[in-house]
């Protein structure tokens, strides 16, 4: 039997169904080098709602499939491995937020985009870590807010703002694993190295932290920044992206706390390969199906954070 070239193969059958590729940054290489676009969890949602195309193909996880669905629901969207989950998005149930909510009224439910369907329908507005501390400052200064799900995204907004906020207990598996002792080590053999770190990280990382920024940020730090040097504490899928944008520097992924698995890289982002995108579009499966009344209710919240977006820019 002939090997199949899947790249060629995939450029095909885009051609052919009109299928576009939304790839994450924490994808491989080669996917993200194969994707027709490559982004953030904002960035991905906004090509999604934008796109032109009849198929949209999410080379990420479950809830930015999800959210892309709720966005364009007459478009069909597609997943290469429908058990490409969140562990942030699963540390917050909708039996158990319901509840919470419900222990806790009269508060403005915010919502991390790493979440259900399900708990963006039970949200009043949507937010990523691009956009968060933006799209909380937009509310009224005397709103109480619940935000959910990621207690170190939420507690360094608080850091950075006087607002009433109680914070949701998830996390994310990768955020939470770096060392801080291995990151300090490699400050100590790269002494002119800035450590670069998403918020999602615990806060003693945070603390040595030369600058804390969503994905897309960091990888805007550093193309902006004159360093030569990174010590970068997040999911190592964003290297590709710095090392294509400037070759000469160097980047060093954070080293996770418990140095006998590949700890700091996504375990769910890696489920996706060029070999399940070529037979997703081939047969047009796993596709994205959400019921009219979930989407009506979860949109509310999505176009809530782009028109909010929008206004402050």
């Amino acid at each position: 039997m002939t090997e199949i070239d899947y790249i060629k193969e995939i450029e095909r059958l885009k051609k052919e169904k009109n299928a576009i590729i939304l790839a994450h940054f924490y994808q491989t290489p080669d996917i993200q080098d194969i994707a027709d676009y490559v982004g953030d969890s904002l960035a991905l949602a906004q090509k999604a709602s934008s796109a032109d195309a009849s198929i949209i193909v999410i080379a990420g996880v479950k809830f930015m499939a999800e959210t892309a669905k709720i966005l364009v629901p007459e478009k069909k969207v597609l997943i290469p491995d429908i058990n490409a989950g969140c562990s942030l998005a699963d540390s917050c149930t909708p039996e158990e937020f319901k509840k919470f909510i419900e222990e806790n009224p009269g508060r403005t439910v915010v919502s991390y985009v790493n979440t259900s369907v399900e708990i963006k329908a039970m949200s009043d507005i949507i937010c990523t870590s691009s956009n968060a501390l933006q799209i909380i400052e937009s509310l009224p200064e005397n709103e109480k807010i619940i935000f959910a799900p990621d207690r170190n995204l939420g507690n360094y907004i608080k850091s950075k703002t006087t607002r009433d906020i109680i914070v949701w207990d998830g996390a994310c598996h990768v955020h939470e694993k770096f060392s801080l002792e291995g990151i300090l080590e490699l400050k100590k053999k790269y002494k002119n190295a800035r450590i670069i770190v998403h918020p999602e990280c615990e806060l003693p990382v945070r603390m040595i932290a030369d600058f804390i920024g969503s994905t897309s940020a960091l990888l805007k730090f550093t193309k902006e920044d004159n360093g030569e040097i990174y010590i970068v504490a997040t999911e190592p899928g964003i290297l590709h992206q710095m090392i294509k944008s400037n070759p000469n520097k160097k980047y060093i992924p954070a080293p996770p706390s418990d140095l006998s698995c590949a700890c700091s890289e996504c375990n769910y982002m890696k489920m996706i390969t060029l070999e399940k995108i070529y037979y997703t579009i081939l047969n047009e499966e796993p596709e994205i199906i959400l019921d009219e009344e979930i989407i009506k209710r979860a949109s509310k919240s999505v176009l809530r954070m782009f028109e909010v977006s929008s206004r402050i820019g």
